[in-house]
């Protein structure tokens, strides 16, 4: 039998409810609580009128918010790319092609070692308050390689993208249709037992776009959903591509057009902004501000990877979002949790009410806004996942 507990004494309660505490999109709760039994939340409201539990736990004036949803990542890799790095912080620019050194130091790693990697990084990112984490395979590319990428993700993760289109490998640079060809059937057989999902780097000196069209209706065909990695490094047809197939998330969403933005906000795709790739490679923001002003739901995420963004802080990006993204505090901590929930298309986590999973991250502050506003700051002092303290 499970037990009950209430966190009680909450100086600031994030739900994600609006039709909670002060009618915001936050749903703020001010000195509030929440009681939890088994992996679920039961009640939420203020703390004068919580009911009687078995357990108590004081949150002493502190701030409580969803779990972070954090959308995307690449966590299945050997390797590291510091000299890359370093390079490119003394002025070279990133490219695609930097893929292909994580490609070969994987495909060279045993699998314990990929799999220490990753339950190192997941345990890394649930210390930062991230109870759900979505990650890639990617960085194999051949069927083997991608597949036990899959399988190794598959035991730590529900939410486990298959990603075997990254990049055209350098064994098949001078025939980039057989690779097409091998990602939408023998790799695409191996890796979709795996996965959920199906994504696809649509991007100059990655994939077309009708390349990527190919790989992702191959994919939804085998009973994987889309999503997209789109328009990060130019203008391209990913965002168009992933609204009219209906993906969960088109990724990055750097460089748009009037009508890419248009698409977005009248379809169901998620604009899922990447701020520590735009970090890590010193290129241009994505503007928040435009996509929610014309009404396109945002969430925000690590990207996580060793190349690119090899961050997996959400509190970080939070803080990016609201200094160099146009994004308020309360937009991007909703973006963080409810909108990476939109993201992977689910409702039982990146909220706190009734029925969602009681993934809980306490703040050592009285506010939410304290992620953007003491940026770098570890404020996570306690975590709950499925109504387990981790952290």
């Amino acid at each position: 039998m499970s037990s009950t507990t209430v966190i009680t004494n909450i100086a600031s309660l994030v739900t994600n409810d609006p039709s909670q505490g002060d009618g915001s999109a936050l749903g703020l709760i001010q000195d509030a609580a929440v009681v939890i039994d088994g992996d679920r939340v039961v009640w939420t409201g203020e703390s004068s009128k919580a009911p009687a539990t078995d357990n108590r736990f004081d949150a002493a004036g502190r701030a409580l918010i969803p779990g972070f949803v954090d959308s995307h990542s690449h966590l299945v890799f050997a390797g590291d790319r510091t000299q890359e790095f370093n390079a490119r912080m003394s002025g070279r620019a990133y490219s695609a092609g930097g893929i292909r050194t994580t490609v070969a130091a994987t495909r060279a790693a045993t699998d314990e070692e990929l799999e220490q990697n990753l339950t190192r990084y997941l345990h890394e990112a649930l210390r930062q308050g991230t109870t759900t984490m979505e990650t890639k395979s990617g960085y194999g590319l051949t069927v083997s390689d991608e597949a036990r990428a899959l399988r190794i993700a598959a035991a730590h993760t529900d939410e486990v993208t298959y990603l075997g289109a990254h990049i055209v490998p350098p064994d098949h640079a001078d025939d980039p249709a057989a690779y097409v060809a091998l990602v939408t059937g023998e790799m695409l057989d191996a890796c979709a037992p795996y996965a959920r999902w199906v994504d696809v780097f649509c991007e100059k000196g990655a994939f077309d776009g009708d390349q990527a069209r190919a790989i992702l209706t191959a994919g939804r065909d085998r009973g994987l959903h889309p999503r997209v990695h789109a328009n990060q490094l130019t203008y391209g047809p990913g965002v168009q591509l992933a609204v009219e197939l209906d993906a969960a998330s088109a990724d990055h969403c750097t460089h748009l057009t009037d009508e890419d933005v248009d698409a977005l906000a009248s379809g169901n795709t998620v604009a899922t902004l990447l701020p520590g790739a735009e970090f890590s490679t010193r290129a241009e923001w994505p503007d928040a501000r435009r996509l929610i002003d014309a009404g396109v739901t945002v969430a925000l995420s690590t990207d996580c990877n060793p190349g690119s963004s090899f961050t997996s802080s959400v509190p970080f990006c939070v803080a990016l979002a609201v200094r160099d993204m146009g994004m308020t505090p309360d937009e991007a901590v909703w973006s963080a949790t409810a909108g990476g929930a939109r993201a992977l298309r689910r409702d039982d986590v990146g909220r706190l009410t009734p029925g969602a999973y009681a993934d809980l991250t306490l703040l050592d502050a009285p506010s939410h806004v304290h992620l953007a506003y003491r940026p770098g700051v570890p404020l996570a002092s306690g975590v709950w996942r499925r109504g387990v303290r981790e952290v």
